[in-house]
C-alpha cells in the first residue's frame, strides 16, 4: 500500500494516480492529455523527472522510446529502471502501465501489447495506455487489433474526443470506410481540434478517391494545427500534399513541402520520412525536385544502424539512394540484412528476413535504374507489405516504385493491368489519368481525354 508519503490522485480522464508530488499532476496531465491530442505539451511530463513516482517515470520513458531511434532504449532505461523499483507503491493500473513500457524499452512488443490490451479491459479510461497500444499494433500491421482496443473503451470513455479518432483510424485501416468517417466527424462534432480525426477523415477521402473534398477539408481545419508535436502537423500537411498531387497542382506540393512537411523538426523519424515519400512521389509524377534530396540526406546518414522499425528503414535506404549517397545506402541495406539475421522474436524475425530484406534491394535497385531487379524484389515485398507497418497511404509508395519499374522495364501490359483499376476508383485523379494517357498510348489503346473536374 501507498505509504503517507504519496498522493492519490486522478488524472484528467480520471485514472487514480499515485504521486510523491502532488505538483507533478500538471505534468503528467499534460503528458497523457498531449499524447492523445498529438500535442507537443506531452514533452512537459519531463519537467517532473525528478518525481520517483512511477506512472511519471514510465512517462518519460514513453516519451524517450518516442524518439524511435537506436538510443532511444538506452534513453529510456534510467527512466523505467527507477519506475519499476518503486512499482510497489503504485496502483494495479499504474503498475501495469510501467510494466507495458518496460516490455517496449526491453523489444518485447508482444509482451507490451498483450499489457496494453489487459488494460483496455480493466481501465477503459487509461487512454494513454490504448493509444500506446495502437502504435505497438499499427507498427506490425495489426489493424484489426487496431481497432478492437478502441471499442473496448467506448461504453466507458465516449465523451473524448480523441476515443472517437483512434477509432476512426482503426476502421479505416481495417477498410471499413463508412465507420471510420462517421467516428472522425463525431470526433471533430466533439471537438473541432482534433488532428487525429481529421487525419483519418483524410485517409478515408483519398481511398475513396474525393480528392478535392480532402483538399477543402483539410484546409478547412488547418486552423487548429497549433500547438501540435511535429509529426502530427507535418503528417496533416503531407496528406493535404497527397491530395494536391493527385490534382497535379506539383508547384503547390513543393510550396508545402518546403513550408510545412519537411524543416519542423529535421531530427525526427517521422519527419524525415514524411520528406522521403512526398519527393519520391513527386519524382514518380515527373517533377524536378530540385536539390531537396541533399538536405533530407544529411539527417538520414545518421540513421544507418538504427533498425527500430523496418518501415522506417526501407524509406531511410531509398531517399539515401535518391540522394546519391549510393555507399551509404548500401551500408544501410548491408546492416538491414544482418539485423535481419540476429531477430529471434518469431514475427519480427519474418517480417525483417522475407519482406523488409527483399524491398530494400528492390528499392536500392529502383534508385539506381536496375528496373528488372526492382520489379522482381519489391514484388516479393508487395503482398505481405502491410506486416511492416505504415498506413494504407504510407506504403503506397512503395506500390508507386514498383509500378514505375514495370513501366521503366517495358512491361507495358502488366502496367495497364494494375493501372486501369486505380484510375476507375480515382476519377478526380488527375495524376493516374494522365499515366492512364501514357500507357495507353504504348500500347495502342484510345487515349482517353479526361478534362479536369
Amino acid at each position: 500500500m501507498p505509504s503517507s508519503t504519496h498522493t492519490r490522485m486522478t488524472d484528467s480522464l480520471g485514472n487514480s494516480v499515485t504521486l510523491h508530488d502532488p505538483a507533478s499532476a500538471a505534468a503528467l496531465n499534460d503528458f497523457v492529455e498531449g499524447f492523445i491530442a498529438c500535442e507537443a505539451r506531452a514533452v512537459n511530463v519531463l519537467n517532473a523527472a525528478a518525481d520517483t513516482s512511477p506512472i511519471v517515470q514510465a512517462s518519460c520513458a514513453a516519451l524517450h522510446m518516442f524518439a524511435e531511434s537506436a538510443d532511444a532504449p538506452r534513453n529510456a532505461r534510467p527512466f523505467i529502471d527507477q519506475a519499476l523499483a518503486h512499482a510497489h507503491q503504485a496502483s494495479e493500473r499504474e503498475q501495469r502501465f510501467v510494466a507495458a513500457v518496460a516490455a517496449w524499452v526491453d523489444g518485447d512488443l508482444p509482451g507490451a501489447i498483450a499489457l496494453h490490451e489487459e488494460q483496455a479491459r480493466l481501465h477503459p479510461r487509461d487512454l494513454a495506455s490504448l493509444k500506446l497500444g495502437q502504435y505497438h499494433l499499427f507498427n506490425r500491421g495489426d489493424s484489426p487489433g487496431m481497432l478492437r482496443l478502441a471499442l473496448q473503451a467506448v461504453p466507458a470513455a465516449a465523451d473524448v474526443p480523441y476515443l472517437h479518432g483512434m477509432l476512426a483510424f482503426g476502421w479505416e485501416q481495417c477498410h471499413l470506410l463508412d465507420q471510420a468517417e462517421a467516428a472522425a466527424r463525431h470526433a471533430v462534432h466533439l471537438r473541432r481540434k482534433e488532428p487525429w480525426a481529421h487525419h483519418a477523415l483524410a485517409h478515408v477521402m483519398l481511398t475513396q478517391g474525393r480528392i478535392r473534398e480532402g483538399t477543402d477539408f483539410m484546409a478547412s481545419v488547418s486552423d487548429t494545427w497549433t500547438g501540435l508535436n511535429s509529426f502530427m502537423v507535418t503528417h496533416n500537411w503531407w496528406h493535404q500534399a497527397l491530395f494536391l498531387l493527385e490534382q497535379d497542382r506539383h508547384a503547390e506540393v513543393l510550396a508545402l513541402y518546403d513550408a510545412q512537411v519537411w524543416g519542423v523538426v529535421k531530427e525526427y523519424t517521422q519527419d524525415q520520412i514524411n520528406a522521403v515519400s512526398l519527393l519520391a512521389r513527386l519524382e514518380l509524377a515527373g517533377v524536378n525536385v530540385g536539390n531537396r534530396w541533399a538536405d533530407v540526406a544529411d539527417h538520414l546518414a545518421l540513421r544507418l544502424s538504427d533498425h527500430v522499425l523496418p518501415f522506417l528503414d526501407l524509406q531511410y535506404l531509398y531517399g539515401l539512394a535518391r540522394a546519391g549517397r549510393t555507399e551509404a545506402a548500401r551500408t544501410l541495406q548491408h546492416n538491414i540484412e544482418a539485423h535481419a539475421a540476429t531477430r529471434t522474436e518469431a514475427q519480427e524475425r519474418t517480417v525483417w528476413q522475407q519482406v523488409c530484406v527483399p524491398a530494400a534491394h528492390g528499392l536500392l535497385a529502383h534508385a539506381q535504374g536496375d528496373w528488372a531487379t526492382a520489379v522482381q524484389q519489391v514484388g516479393i515485398a508487395l503482398p505481405r507489405l502491410i506486416e511492416i507497418g505504415g498506413s494504407h497511404a504510407q506504403r503506397d509508395l512503395f506500390h508507386q516504385i514498383w509500378m514505375d519499374a514495370l513501366q521503366r522495364n517495358g512491361q507495358w501490359a502488366a502496367v495497364q493491368n494494375v493501372l486501369q483499376p486505380m484510375a476507375n476508383a480515382q476519377l478526380e485523379s488527375m495524376r493516374l489519368a494522365r499515366q492512364v494517357g501514357v500507357v495507353n498510348g504504348v500500347l495502342g489503346l484510345p487515349v482517353e481525354q479526361r478534362s479536369p473536374l
